[in-house]
């Protein structure tokens, strides 16, 4: 497992105040709630508590809670293999001695929040020592008070809750990012930012935050017209170069042509990232099933499609 370099988190005081919360979490065995906008780096926070816990040579397993509810009912707890006639251990066991990771776990149905409650205020019983860290976009005390959202799973995960606050409210920090980034991803030590493309950057809303980031900053190096240097031009954010992504060529009403298999690959991720990548709905908006959308974004990312190979 990658290290987590924690300068990458940030210099903000809010970040530094995050920082030390999670390290003094980490040496303790309580679950944890982590809150905070799509791509701010729940994820990475949750393996920076692991790695500076006690069970740092213990399993890291992360079950995505927007896929289907009977797949990540089978995630979590295991399943029988109909064929096969063998048990299939879930996340709860496979990761004994270590951290399990609910991602997104507003997205559990209502029934299953009941039950994993119950199970989990039973897993000594089976001998299973995990930590549970569960991340969400949304104030789950809200879900709680509209009835959407089972109480005593939300009390059980928010006695430690964290909060990662938006990039776009860290300019230095995303300045040191976007620095950072455009040196990782070019391999070059001496890849700079032009001042104006980096004035487009602190202006921008980063509404996917450091995944956004990253992507950009990424597709600005494969455009750009100055090996080592990403200027303004290079940048492909909000409106710019939009038409020129869809690819193709125009036809006599100025509509952008295109095969059918770049127009679904367009609409999946149009339809991810208008759900922040819950997979669940999106499957729902676009009318196919969880198990079709899947097998999509797989394709999409063992053909090297940037935005997803880096979908989380």
């Amino acid at each position: 497992m990658e290290v987590i370099d924690v300068r990458l988190f940030g210099n903000d005081p809010k970040v530094q105040k995050m920082v030390g919360t999670a390290r003094n979490v980490a040496v303790t065995k309580a679950p944890l709630l982590i809150v905070g906008e799509v791509g701010v780096g729940k994820r990475t926070l949750a393996r920076f508590v692991h790695q500076n816990s006690s069970r740092s040579g213990g399993p890291f397993r992360v079950v995505d809670c927007a896929e289907d509810a009977k797949e990540v009912e089978n995630n979590v707890l295991g399943y029988r293999d109909e064929e096969m006639g063998r048990f299939n251990k879930g996340a709860l066991e496979l990761a004994n001695g270590g951290t399990v990771v609910l991602a997104g776990i507003d997205c559990l149905e209502e029934d299953f929040q009941k039950r994993l409650h119950t199970i989990l205020g039973e897993l000594q019983d089976y001998d299973i020592d995990v930590r549970i860290v569960a991340t969400t976009t949304k104030n789950l005390s809200k879900l709680v008070g509209a009835g959407r959202f089972y109480r005593g799973l939300y009390m059980l995960l928010s006695g430690n809750a964290i909060t990662i606050p938006p990039l776009r409210e860290r300019v230095q920090d995303l300045e040191m990012l976007a620095r950072h980034f455009a040196v990782e991803l070019s391999g070059n030590e001496e890849t700079a930012i032009e001042d104006e493309a980096m004035e487009k950057i602190l202006k921008h809303y980063w509404t996917h935050n450091v995944y956004e980031l990253k992507v950009v900053v990424e597709s600005a190096i494969g455009n750009w017209s100055m090996d080592g240097l990403i200027t303004e031009s290079d940048l492909e954010i909000g409106e710019k170069k939009a038409v020129g992504l869809m690819g193709g060529e125009d036809d006599s009403e100025g509509i952008r042509l295109m095969s059918l298999k770049d127009a679904e690959k367009i609409l999946i991720k149009k339809a991810l990232i208008h759900t922040s990548e819950n997979r669940t709905q999106a499957a729902k908006i676009l009318g196919v099933s969880i198990r079709t959308l899947r097998n999509k974004i797989n394709e999409y990312r063992s053909g090297g499609s940037t935005y997803f190979v880096n979908l989380r």
